[in-house]
């Protein structure tokens, strides 16, 4: 097994929706994104984790990682794609960024990457 992780070609990641959700004066803001796998790679690919990077306009940072993706671990074999839906919660306007995670079919570490989005509160003052 290779000890380090490798970007593989073909695994890729698409914000297909995001959502934003208001919940009361005392409550954050909450933004529901879509999110897809796809494995368009010549082997399967079991992911085990994943590394969030939520970055605010101040230059806070806030990093999250953990094992599984919404509590599962996607094995998907060439052509095959993972969907699921999940939110971060924001006092203020963030970014978003990061990385799934786990082996290939050689048992190789490989890792894709989520492409950054902003989660920009509207003005609800109107």
């Amino acid at each position: 097994m290779n000890p380090s992780s490798h970007l593989l070609e073909g695994l890729s990641v698409t914000l297909d929706k995001l959502k934003y959700h208001y919940g009361g004066p005392n409550t954050p803001h909450v933004f529901v994104y879509y999110i897809t796998i796809a494995n368009r790679s010549d082997r399967r690919v079991k992911l085990l984790g994943r590394k969030w990077i939520i970055s605010s306009k101040n230059g806070e940072k806030l990093v999250i990682e953990g094992d599984k993706i919404v509590g599962e671990e996607p094995d998907l074999a060439p052509g095959e794609s993972f969907s699921y839906n999940s939110c971060h919660v924001s006092a203020a306007d963030t970014s978003a960024m990061g990385s799934f995670h786990g082996f290939d079919e050689n048992q190789n570490r490989v890792h894709t990457l989520i492409p950054r989005f902003a989660m920009r509160i509207p003005d609800l003052s109107s």
